[in-house]
Parts: structure tokens; sequence; C-alpha cells
């Protein structure tokens, strides 16, 4: 698990023990007790957790270690199941032009507003934005709708008048998914 970074934040004692550590850890480790290094450390990296020893409410990926003494070992785990979270969450957040597509909770963000959208729609948005070129119908009818003999066009075309009418009204968006005359696109 590298480019995993460990920033430990206003609790020096923590610090001191994980970099005596430091050459059996599989992250990096830093300190800071200054809050705009910390917000310019965090801006350039992905892959970031920080703990401190109480809650600050404007850190994000923050793990308070507040109830000590803790055995080394599980504060080891503790800081890799932590790791392992926040990568599951990053994971499930897909960005498609201005707007965020959460797998999990299948919704479509943007800052000011919330779409909740089907697993087929979520499929069709993630399909189509994989795509440098127009989907046809039919490819979208064989690898979203896992195409049956019997499915007819019409009901793929219902699904993405629908879904962009949904994304027209929250968004206030009438071009996000394109149709061409080779089908459909997200540019």
């Amino acid at each position: 698990m590298s480019g995993q970074n460990l920033i430990i934040y206003k609790f020096n004692e923590l610090y001191q023990i994980l970099e005596e550590l430091g050459l059996d850890l599989n992250f990096k480790i830093t300190y800071t007790d200054n809050e705009n290094y910390l917000s310019d450390s965090i801006k350039n990296l992905n892959n970031y957790l920080v703990i401190s020893n109480k809650k600050y409410s404007a850190i994000d990926n923050q793990f308070v270690l507040d109830n000590g003494p803790i055995n080394i070992f599980k504060l080891l785990e503790k800081i890799n199941i932590e790791f392992l979270k926040l990568q599951f969450n990053n994971q499930s957040k897909v960005k498609v032009n201005n707007y965020i597509i959460d797998l999990n909770s299948r919704e479509m963000l943007t800052r000011d507003n919330k779409l909740k959208l089907t697993e087929k729609e979520i499929n069709t948005i993630t399909y189509l934005s994989k795509s440098d070129k127009p989907v046809s119908i039919h490819e979208l009818q064989e690898k979203v709708w896992s195409y049956q003999s019997d499915i007819e066009t019409h009901t793929v075309e219902t699904h993405i008048y629908r879904l962009r009418k949904k994304i027209l009204n929250t968004f206030n968006d009438k071009d996000f998914i394109i149709s061409e005359k080779n089908g459909y696109q997200i540019k």
C-alpha cells in the first residue's frame, strides 16, 4: 500500500513513537502543528489520513486517537483500516464532467444539488462516460441491459429520455447526455 500519507496533527508524542518505527511502516509520516501548512499539504495528496488527539471540524480524513494508552499493533491495525475505508470511499466516487457520481449511494452530486439514481441509470452514465464516441442503442442493450433478444430499442430510449429529464430538472443541464445520429454520448 504505497503512497499512503499519515499526517500527525498537534500530537507530537505519537509522532515521536511512529517516527522511531518509521522504517517498518508502509506509509509516509509527517508532523505539523500549523493549520495552514496542513491545508497546503493535503491539497496535493490523494491518499492521506490525519491523526490527532482531538476532533477538528475543518479537517477531512481525520482519525482521532483520544483514548490511550493503546497497543502499538492495535494502533497500526486501526490506521490500516482507516486507509482501507478511505480507499473504498474514493473508489466509489466517479467524476463525470462537473458531477460526482457516488456509486455506493447511487447519487449524482454537485456542490449544490444531488439526484438519486437507479442502478441502471448509474450503469448507463458510467458506461457512456467511458466512451469517447457515441454509443449505439444496440451496444447499450448489450452492455448495460445485458441484452435480451426480446428487449425493444424504445426501452433504452425511454430510460435515457427519463434520465435526461431528471438531470435537466435537478441540475438544469440539457447537454449532459447528447443524442447523436450514431447513439448517445457524454462529452
